[in-house]
């Protein structure tokens, strides 16, 4: 599954090759069928795309439904279009032009999903990307997916920020979006990201926070928008005194944006409800617990 020999090279190129004693075992524990109780069928299903005739669209279609549901993308592969809960591409398109440029510069992205953005930043020229996120089903879609694209110098790895080896400073770029507020400890979150990244690197942190001038967060007591493990909404003012309180500087909000059902939906991809079900049907500005609806921001900032 897995291409081993090029994920070492990889690494051993962006300057963190010692990872591969710690993390090896890790990995193929994680990628082996009895990980997951799924993870057989999504095994075979990846070694039967592998082997279809590229002009099979039909089969190509089904066997990547088969691995549903997909939260990320669009997707096209051969001749298909993989209809993802999520349009990434909006969020991508409003965010793309406010970071530093990827051009030759070694990526992680943390909570990766599928990898979609990873294979994005690869595209705007990143000369490696290192995606980490622990669920399994997302690391064979994007084995599926790269199947056919052959991005490369692209890894979506089954691990969390916290199991990666510490102070290894040397990614030029750290991406966190949607990560931050299922953090117990948010502080906890951006001290591991600021030890990714070399010094003058830069963090791109997208996260839900909750309108108001003054700095403050608020935590659900039960659920948000339907989610269980949502911790911490900040305002942006206490978002950033957290990131100015973690060492970072410079730090900059480049877009915020009010989640629609245009943006997240459900699809014939990903059949569950979606964003609409979280909303009140008669005041779409709230959660049905009450709460103001998914309003997001992403901000850079300079680790130092």
């Amino acid at each position: 599954m897995l291409d081993y020999p090029a994920l070492w090279q990889c690494l051993a190129e962006v300057g963190v090759a010692s990872w591969r004693t710690p993390l090896e075992a890790r990995i193929r524990e994680r990628l082996h069928e009895t990980a997951h109780g799924d993870f057989a069928k999504w095994r075979r299903t990846l070694e039967q795309l592998c082997a279809c005739d590229a002009d099979d669209s039909r089969t190509i279609r089904d066997l990547l439904l088969a691995l549903s549901p997909w939260r990320k993308g669009p997707f096209d592969v051969a001749g298909i279009t993989i209809d993802s809960e999520w349009r990434s591409n909006l969020k991508w398109d409003r965010l793309k032009s406010g970071i530093a440029p990827l051009e030759d510069r070694a990526v992680l992205d943390v909570g990766c999903g599928n990898g979609y953005y990873a294979m994005q930043m690869r595209r705007t020229g990143a000369r490696a990307v290192i995606g980490i996120d622990p669920t399994l089903l997302y690391v064979a879609q994007f084995l599926a997916i790269d199947n056919f694209l052959q991005t490369g110098q692209v890894f979506v790895l089954p691990l969390r920020l916290h199991e990666l080896p510490q102070g290894s400073r040397r990614f030029d770029t750290t991406f966190s979006m949607g990560v931050l507020y299922h953090q117990r400890s948010p502080i906890d979150h951006l001290q591991q990201l600021k030890g990714t990244l070399r010094p003058g690197g830069q963090l791109v942190l997208e996260t839900i926070f909750v309108p108001g001038e003054e700095s403050y967060a608020c935590t659900p007591p039960d659920r948000y928008a339907r989610m269980r493990n949502v911790w911490l909404l900040p305002t942006i003012a206490e978002l950033t005194t957290w990131l100015r309180r973690s060492g970072f500087a410079d730090i900059e909000v480049i877009d915020q944006s009010v989640t629609t059902t245009d943006e997240q939906r459900s699809t014939e991809w990903m059949t569950f409800e979606s964003l609409r079900e979280a909303l009140k049907p008669d005041d779409p500005d709230r959660t049905v617990e009450g709460w103001p609806a998914p309003r997001r921001v992403v901000v850079v900032a300079i680790a130092p």
